[in-house]
């Protein structure tokens, strides 16, 4: 740890510096102290709380600055005359509070609420007629507070509130929102309710992609689902990566969350390939073909020389497309006017296109991440000469590409009842264009984490920026919402990866262990309003990711609000208790992306991978293998006795169906099947806590696209799990099937 962080002056401040210092924390909205995972009280300690507060903003060095940052902290919230952001429920009515100067209470003043369409309403306040309360005691002869309601029903949308006062305009912006977030009609009729399939976009392939899944193979599983009864397919994030260098092929760790991937287009639908006789010939060159059959025959998805040869032949079409768009270049083959057009409707609906598609050409140019650029680059100032325009070319030409496929596979499959379930991941690259672009948004000099807890005893450092929860309120959540945005205009379902972040998250100062960290919070309210709005304007669900540590307070939010929940099948086991009755509003599944696979839980397979990582000893793997013999028991009992498992003693297969008919039966709002629980699969497709050391987000399905829709032991339980939905209306299915097994035998 830096030195600057604790010299020996600063530990003889004593107690009272420290008591000063966990005020001073609150008043930032930084957690003094938090508990952990088993309920254990966690105190950070005063350096890792100087260097939070730090990287929050606060005037502060040592803990002798304490005292005087505490009382300007307090002055500073108290002279903020109206708050930047305020929700309003349902039209509700909405009382801000005003923080004026004594002297400028008394007085009329003009206000102006200007309407998301453009419409104001103005009125006059009088606030000799408002009540007053007191400021703090020692402002309280020059400060006071009043209450000022805004008059009428307010419309949903994004509102500019103006207040004129002596010393300028007070603004916030008014969120007006639907208390609860988006959800279909209930199913009335035959329809019951809803379940979909899961496979990462990367993992599924077919007999005519390049070795890895693209958003072609995406349209066809979605149609096979929809002939299956399914109402959606749910992908990993198919955003941005890095894929050169730098390389991190995570999805949750993308290069932006507003651009797409262009690793998933499919070449062969792109339009411009017809018109381009250099990329035709290069695409059916030999060397392409042979290295494209390589791809196809290999079990690990190769993103580095996949994306390579991607763009040599996208990088030839780009280079056709604009050439055609220059009308004085000799022998230039005109693009159709449709397509012209088409591209410049792109750039107009996405005026950020332009500038991301420089940044990345300036990546390529610079070779190194942009904390390392000079200042003017470095500060967002981008001019020709800092990067390559065939590379600026080639990255916007993507974009445009990939929002066409990905519009049209989600265009068609809500037009046949099946939608796509996106996830918005909480993370993002630090070297990314949402960094560069966005900097004020986000806080420097710590990371986002988890605290360290029985699995990750020295918690975990998740190596990006959070979010600064200041600099959120004072730009709107402009980010937040162009993220949300970017996605819901394509899913029927939204997933919000790791939705404990809407309340706090986990900082930690760079330099030091998770330990050293600690909660800071947000408002929760203001993200749950935009959730919902958004959420109604595009038709689609929201889920959030509720799994790990917590908060007691977290679930009743999602509740109030309609976000739905996670029941996890595999994080509900227990050696000794019943599994828990399934939540009405929840998407329950067998596990998750980051968990072992059905038949890799069932053996075990997931504690030998962590006793070889050396993750848990010989004896903590000894005791955990004791402990999943005694969660199969339970488990297999459980459905025994529920009356979906013929005896305790099933095979995994005969357990797998009855847990997947468990979970159809229940009153959960939708059901998520992972395809490769169908045929039991044991590898999973992500390690957490590892990188190098297994081969995380590079892992194909075992089967191709053609081969597992033909599968009997695919479609057979999807079947069933269809019908037990279908007729799953009013939650009592379960009870009604467990009486008519049991009478049946």
């Amino acid at each position: 740890m830096s030195a600057h962080l604790w010299t020996a002056k600063t530990r003889a401040g004593g107690a009272r510096q420290v008591a000063l210092l966990r005020q001073l924390a609150r008043l930032y909205g930084v957690a003094p102290a938090y508990e952990d995972i088993q309920g254990r009280r966690q105190q950070p300690s005063p350096e890792g709380l100087l260097a939070v507060m730090r990287a929050w903003g606060a005037p502060l060095i040592g803990i002798s600055d304490v005292p005087r940052a505490l009382e300007d902290r307090r002055f500073a919230l108290w002279a903020r005359r109206v708050e930047p952001v305020a929700v309003g429920w349902d039209g509700g009515p909405i009382n801000l509070e005003l923080r004026l100067p004594r002297r400028e209470a008394d007085r009329v003043v003009h206000c102006a609420l200007q309407f998301e369409s453009g419409e104001v309403r103005n009125w006059s306040c009088d606030l000799r007629r408002v009540p007053t309360r007191a400021g703090p005691s020692r402002r309280r002869d020059r400060y006071v507070l009043k209450n000022v309601a805004l008059p009428g029903q307010l419309p949903c949308g994004y509102h500019r509130l103006s207040i004129d006062l002596p010393g300028g305009p007070a603004e916030a912006l008014i969120i007006s929102a639907p208390a609860k977030a988006f959800e279909p009609a209930s199913g009335s009729g035959s329809k019951g309710k809803p379940w979909g399939l899961f496979l990462p976009l990367y993992a599924l392939w077919s007999e005519r992609s390049w070795g890895s899944g693209d958003f072609s193979d995406l349209e066809t599983l979605l149609r096979w689902t929809n002939e299956l009864g399914g109402t959606a397919v749910a992908i990993l994030p198919v955003l941005a990566t890095f894929l050169t260098e730098p390389f991190d092929p995570s999805p949750y760790a993308p290069a932006s969350r507003l651009f797409w991937n262009e690793f998933y287009l499919d070449v062969a639908r792109v339009p411009e390939v017809a018109q381009c006789q250099s990329a035709r010939a290069l695409l059916a060159s030999a060397e392409v073909q042979k290295e494209i059959a390589d791809f196809r025959q290999s079990r690990l998805v190769d993103y580095r020389r996949g994306m390579a040869l991607k763009r040599r032949i996208l990088e030839t079409v780009a280079r056709c497309f604009f050439q055609s768009m220059m009308p004085d270049r000799p022998g230039s083959v005109q693009p159709e006017e449709n397509r012209r057009d088409a591209f410049h409707r792109f750039l107009s609906a996405h005026p950020r296109a332009e500038d991301y598609a420089r940044f990345r050409a300036a990546c390529e140019h610079q070779h190194s991440a942009w904390p390392l650029w000079r200042a003017p680059l470095r500060d967002g100032r981008l001019q020709e000469g800092d990067y390559d325009e065939r590379a600026r070319q080639y990255h916007l030409y993507v974009q445009w590409l990939a929002q066409e496929q990905i519009e049209r596979t989600s265009r068609e499959a809500r037009q046949k009842g099946t939608g796509l379930c996106l996830d918005l991941p909480l993370g993002f690259h630090p070297a990314g264009y949402d960094v560069w672009r966005w900097r004020e948004t986000f806080v420097q000099g710590v990371s986002a984490g988890a605290p360290p807890d029985t699995f990750f005893t020295k918690g975990q450092v998740w190596s990006f920026p959070p979010f600064h929860p200041e600099a959120l309120r004072q730009q709107g959540y402009a980010y937040f919402i162009e993220c949300l945005r970017h996605q819901l205009k394509h899913a029927s379902m939204l997933r919000i990866d790791h939705v404990m972040g809407f309340h706090r998250l986990f900082w930690i100062p760079e330099g030091v262990e998770a330990s050293e960290g600690t909660y800071v919070h947000y408002q929760a309210e203001e993200f749950y309003a935009i959730c919902s709005l958004e959420s109604h304007r595009h038709k689609s669900w929201i889920v959030g990711e509720n799994l790990g540590t917590v908060p007691p307070y977290v679930n009743p939010a999602l509740a109030l609000h309609n976000i739905k929940g996670m029941y996890v099948m595999q994080y509900e086991l227990s050696p000794r208790r019943k599994l828990r009755p399934i939540p009405r509003d929840c998407v329950a599944s067998l596990n998750t992306h980051d968990t072992p696979a059905f038949a890799g839980f069932w053996q075990g397979l997931d504690i030998e991978d962590q006793r070889e990582l050396g993750l848990v000893s010989q004896a903590g793997a000894e005791s955990g293998h004791k402990t999943r013999k005694q969660q199969r028991r339970a488990l297999s009992r459980f459905l025994a006795a529920q009356g979906w498992l013929k005896d305790s003693a099933g095979s995994p297969k005969s357990v797998l169906r009855a847990s997947l008919e468990f979970l159809s039966s229940s009153e959960s709002c939708f059901v998520l099947v992972n395809l490769e629980d169908l045929w039991l699969e044991t590898q999973p497709q992500n390690v957490p806590g590892t990188g190098v050391e297994r081969p995380n987000w590079r892992r194909k399905a075992s089967y191709s696209l053609e081969t597992f829709c033909r599968i009997r032991d695919v479609i057979s339980p999807l079947m069933k799990v269809n019908k037990l939905r279908e007729n799953n209306h009013d939650g009592q299915l379960s009870r009604r099937s467990q009486l008519k097994k049991r009478a049946g035998r």
